[in-house]
């Protein structure tokens, strides 16, 4: 058996993330040859990932981040089996890696970002060796992403629930851009404006209304009308730009960002639970 030196031990630690023990009966088994060694890191994890597919990653962390520039945000779920691993720090790091490269590539979809390549691997192939490393079941679930003149990100304590709202003006004050993405954790609002709720959840709500008011014995005639009564309190309340802003009730959102700028207004917001 070759003899294995402390250095290398180091060295493949570093590289894969595995424990010490791992990489040190990696080195013997492969005879200390590096690539080798990685190679059956590797498979371990594939081992690993095969044998734990049927199990439930129902844990895990929501992360978002936004481009040094401003102008990009990204936003991604990376689940795991169980609340202790989602809390440590190398699962963690691990995510924020994915994210960083998000950022850096501006993928155009989850698949897009699973190909690309951390260490000269795939992400997805990152994720099988991280199994083998960890012991648990991981999957990335979840890619999102805005483009705007500025794009803010908000992740929630807990690493649950993050949003990212992008604006139509750059240089304003970020406690704005952070106060409104806040407003879209708290609020989980459908859409930016009524104009943007998609015609089947109108049409969802119109019926609600109509048998709503059927139910509590409001004459045919009247139903249509009372309908667009509960449909326009649907908007108020499910909105964005007309929600009340939770800092100030007496305002809405559009009230609030029009008094610290006339031309400053949202043009996409996207919210990611860990469940959701």
């Amino acid at each position: 058996m070759a003899e294995i030196s402390a250095s290398e031990v180091a060295r493949l630690r570093k590289t894969t993330g595995a424990g010490m023990m791992d990489c040190k009966k990696a080195l013997q088994e492969s005879e200390g040859d590096f690539d080798k060694a990685i190679e059956i890191i590797r498979k371990k994890g594939q081992a690993l990932a095969n044998k734990r597919a049927d199990r439930e990653a129902g844990e895990g962390v929501v992360l978002a981040k936004v481009s040094n520039d401003g102008t990009y945000g990204a936003m991604i779920v990376l689940n795991c089996e169980t609340d202790f691993v989602a809390k440590n720090d190398n699962f963690v790091a691990f995510a924020t890696s994915i994210l960083d490269k998000a950022i850096e590539v501006k993928p155009a979809s989850l698949d897009d970002l699973k190909n690309a390549s951390i260490d000269n691997i795939t992400i997805s192939a990152k994720l099988i060796e991280q199994i083998g490393i960890i012991g648990e079941k991981l999957d990335l679930s979840g890619f999102d992403a805005i483009k705007a003149e500025a794009v803010q990100a908000y992740i929630h304590p807990g690493n649950k629930l993050a949003t990212l709202v992008g604006f139509t003006k750059a240089g304003v004050d970020k406690q704005v851009y952070k106060d409104v993405s806040m407003q879209v954790a708290a609020m989980s609002p459908v859409a930016v404006d009524k104009d943007d709720v998609p015609e089947k959840i109108k049409q969802q709500e119109l019926e609600i209304g109509m048998e709503q008011a059927r139910r509590e014995g409001k004459p045919e005639a009247m139903l249509d009308k009372i309908a667009q009564g509960k449909l326009a309190k649907f908007f108020k309340e499910s909105t964005l730009l007309n929600q009340e802003y939770i800092k100030d009730n007496k305002q809405t959102i559009r009230d609030y960002l029009k008094s610290i700028d006339k031309d400053l207004s949202v043009t996409a917001f996207k919210r990611i639970t860990l469940n959701n």
